[in-house]
């Protein structure tokens, strides 16, 4: 988002290397000389990357530290008190409220580049707000009652509310939790329940469980998605815009094709069984 908007105004570096899990990261020498010399840290809050705190005290920095999910209304977690769903950039109409934040950062650090800054947010800002309706008008291609996202980890609540998805998952917001047998019994049963065609696979998250229950339960995987990071520039999701049209477009594909796909599931199975 940064880049987009800032261009070559500005240089942009992440802590956590694009295909690592946010969650498990362990700072570095490297990471404390990035917060150390920065002149402005993005920080997304909502208790997602609970390591940054400590690292920039310690950096003994001097920049200015601004929290880009500020006025976002974030999603409280029903099982720890004072805990939040911190992928709240997993809709589209959340992703205007962060490039705003992100937008008037630059301009306090730039203001004398107020004019391309505010230019480049603009056709940002229009290119987000399209993608908005065309994911909405994406799911709705879905049969209704098809419309259950099953993934490795809870990172698509604000995308399900805000595009109309029930949403499932092997771990809870944080990768760092381990699967329970109560959670893969869980999943048997809404899989069985709902006649759920596909399950999605993550970018950053170990796929073997979730496999499993796939094969357990005769489902297809449905593709793998990206959440916690977009992907290296050969990837079908290099940028936040392109991370959450590809998701989208596997979602609906593997989804609304759930009459197909169960039929070439079960004569996959037959075949295996008749050698």
């Amino acid at each position: 988002m940064t880049k987009v908007i800032a261009g070559d105004l500005v240089t942009v570096e992440s802590i956590v290397p694009i295909g690592s899990d946010p969650h498990l990261h362990e700072p570095t020498p490297r990471d404390a000389k990035l917060i150390a010399e920065a002149d402005l840290i993005l920080v997304n809050g909502l208790t997602f990357e609970g390591w940054l705190n400590e690292l920039i005290e310690n950096a003994g920095t001097s920049a200015q530290i601004i929290l880009i999910t500020k006025g976002i209304e974030p999603i409280k977690s029903l099982v720890y008190q004072n805990s939040t769903d911190p992928h709240a950039w997993m809709s589209a109409s959340n992703g205007l409220i962060y490039i705003e934040n992100i937008k008037n950062a630059l301009v306090a650090l730039l203001p004398q580049e107020q004019q391309v800054l505010e230019f480049n947010y603009q056709t940002y800002k229009k290119q987000l707000e399209d993608l908005d309706r065309y994911i909405e008008a994406r799911i709705q291609e879905i049969p209704e009652n098809q419309r259950v996202l099953i993934t490795s980890h809870d990172a698509f609540q604000y995308y399900g509310r805000r595009y109309g998805l029930r949403l499932e998952s092997v771990l809870g917001v944080s990768t760092e939790a381990e699967a329970q047998t109560s959670d893969i019994r869980r999943l048997n049963q809404v899989i069985q329940d709902a006649s759920v065609p596909a399950v999605f696979i993550e970018s950053t998250v170990n796929p073997k469980l979730l496999q499993q229950i796939a094969k357990d339960n005769q489902v297809v995987i449905g593709g793998s998605l990206f959440a916690d990071s977009i992907g290296d520039a050969a990837s079908n999701a290099p940028s936040y815009y392109d991370m959450l049209k590809y998701n989208t477009d596997t979602i609906v594909e593997a989804l609304k094709n759930w009459l197909f796909l169960k039929m070439l599931l079960t004569w996959m199975v037959l075949l295996y069984q008749n050698g």
